[in-house]
């Protein structure tokens, strides 16, 4: 077994998106009280942690992506004392909480930036990165923003261009600044005595940019469909040498978990976004000396296929050394997976066989609000967006608000989230037969399926922590070998809605599983039968 400083090591994982959790003080936004409030919800469903999306000071250009005060609560989400309330009821409960760190930019209505871009001699003069216009006035270079267009923005003030990787509202602070790192670790070290157990790393390999401000060169063969790109969106067409993943990065990865390790039990897991990301993540968790865990986009992509999930596995294992991933397959930045994956077809049944996949795959776990109930994206008119990205990309993309609305507790109007008539987004009607209330007394629903497969999971330390090796795939099958201190599990995965039939070598005795989850079995000819969207577990007898 893993110690207990190492509890992190094969968590799952329950991100909390604080706007769309629960409203407590019925203001149409859900806050950390209302977090609070539905604790017992979060530990019944047998996970280790949670993960708190941003709820710092913020104007909410981006919805708390964009900081404004790093050491302190927004007041639409409550304050110090209901974090406090929350970190100490989650750990009564057994929970550990992590947050969101939003480093590589702030808000432009952070005090660093208004002093910043004031004038060219103030003491925050370099905090962000500034640069002159080129001789005819255009951007100093051909890097673009995620959001699109340049990632340059015009700033009368000090008549220089500065980054944003992100929104205009977003500025990049300048990390070749040693003065700007010290500044963030120091609001980092305030949330560690506050009593956080880790960190969620947003953009976590933006953080430094080429200093020479080289371009960026074309990335050859864009293919839609392939992770991260969208043919819609310029940034796509880019191969981010120059703007993010720079090697100067590992460095303040080291200084970072230098001061974590000063607070024993805590963690860190990065979020890692490019072109090269299993290679990312190998290098950011590799030697015990950076980050904890990392996770990519490359499961939160709309290919479902286990060739491609193995492909994906097998990368990251053959380069990962001592290092440790964490897998997600949903989010609050993408389509919900019942409708991702799901295609609309047989929406529960995938729901649950996804959530079996991602359970026994190697690595820690991260569970978006609102898969434990097999929620499916929510259909937004335009005039309902707030999403900026979604706004400025309609209607090739509608953004991110179809996986942001009020998650649903009970099967009512307001969903049981608020009593406001107005939420700050609307209560998707698709959702409501999916409530809290509507599958807590169905044994059969995929809320239970989840619960009930993360009791197996605690049960099984081979499933926590083990070696895996793949045996077989197709494009609906999987099937590997989890490994632990001389026991073996095997494990096999039908994701279609046909029957399958494997030859297996090994001798197995096949493990009952709970009645909301659909079970594989071995007939008498030693063969495994898998109905359809079913999970085998079985341990392999030696």
């Amino acid at each position: 077994m893993t110690n207990n400083q190492e509890w992190w090591r094969g968590a799952v994982i329950y991100q909390v998106y604080p706007r769309s959790f629960f409203d407590s003080n019925n203001d149409g936004i859900g806050d950390l009280p209302g977090v609070t409030a539905k604790m017992d919800y979060i530990a019944s469903l047998g996970v280790d942690a949670i993960w708190l999306s941003p709820f710092f000071t913020s104007p909410m250009k981006d919805f708390g992506y964009d900081v404004s005060d790093y050491c302190d609560v927004d007041p639409i989400f409550g304050d110090m004392s209901d974090f406090d309330a929350l970190i100490e009821s989650a750990h009564q409960h057994g929970l550990k909480v992590m947050i969101d760190q939003v480093l590589n930019h702030s808000s432009d209505q952070h005090p660093w930036f208004v002093e910043s871009r004031s004038n060219h001699a103030n003491a925050k003069a370099d905090w962000y990165i500034w640069a002159d216009a080129n001789s005819d006035g255009t951007v100093p270079n051909n890097w673009l923003s995620v959001f699109g267009g340049p990632a340059w923005h015009w700033d009368s003030r000090r008549k220089q261009y500065y980054l944003h990787n992100f929104l205009d509202s977003q500025p990049d602070l300048n990390f070749h600044n040693p003065d700007v790192v010290d500044a963030l670790l120091e609001t980092v070290e305030f949330w560690l005595k506050r009593g956080v157990d880790g960190f969620r790393l947003d953009t976590a390999n933006y953080y430094y940019h080429d200093v020479e401000l080289r371009n960026n060169p074309p990335k050859e063969d864009v293919v839609e469909g392939s992770i991260g790109v969208r043919l819609d969106n310029p940034y796509a067409y880019q191969l981010h040498l120059y703007d993010k993943s720079r090697p100067e990065n590992i460095g303040f990865l080291q200084r970072l978990r230098g001061l974590l390790d000063q607070y024993p039990n805590t963690t860190t897991v990065g979020e890692v976004g490019c072109d090269f990301a299993l290679d990312t993540m190998a290098a950011y968790t590799q030697g015990g000396d950076k980050l904890h865990m990392c996770y990519s986009f490359d499961l939160l992509t709309h290919d479902s296929s286990m060739t491609h999930i193995r492909n994906t596995m097998q990368t990251i294992e053959t380069g990962l050394g001592d290092g440790w991933p964490c897998w997600s397959i949903g989010n609050h930045d993408v389509e919900r997976v019942a409708t991702r994956w799901g295609n609309n077809h047989d929406p529960i049944a995938k729901s649950k066989i996804y959530m079996a996949m991602l359970l026994t795959l190697r690595g820690s776990v991260c569970l978006y609000q609102g898969e434990e109930l097999g929620l499916p994206e929510a259909e937004l008119e335009f005039d309902q967006l707030v999403d900026p990205f979604g706004i400025a990309f309609w209607p090739e993309f509608k953004g991110r608000d179809g996986c942001r609305t009020p998650l649903p507790w009970k099967n009512e109007t307001l969903g049981g989230f608020t009593q406001n008539n107005q939420p700050w987004l609307p209560i998707a009607e698709s959702q409501r037969a999916l409530a809290v209330d509507m599958q807590d007394g169905n044994r059969d629903s995929v809320l239970h399926a989840y619960r009930d497969f993360l009791h197996v999971r605690r049960g099984h330390p081979e499933l926590r922590f083990g070696d895996i090796e793949f045996l077989y795939n197709d494009d609906t099958t999987l099937t590997f070998l989890r490994s632990f201190q001389g026991k073996r599990l095997y494990v096999a995965i039908n994701t279609s809605h046909q029957d399958k039939i494997l030859p297996v070598e090994q001798t197995l005795t096949v493990l009952t599983l709970p009645e909301a989850i659909p079970s594989g079995y071995v007939d008498h000819h030693n063969t495994v039968v898998l109905p359809p969207y079913s999970v085998l577990l079985a341990t392999v007898n030696t």
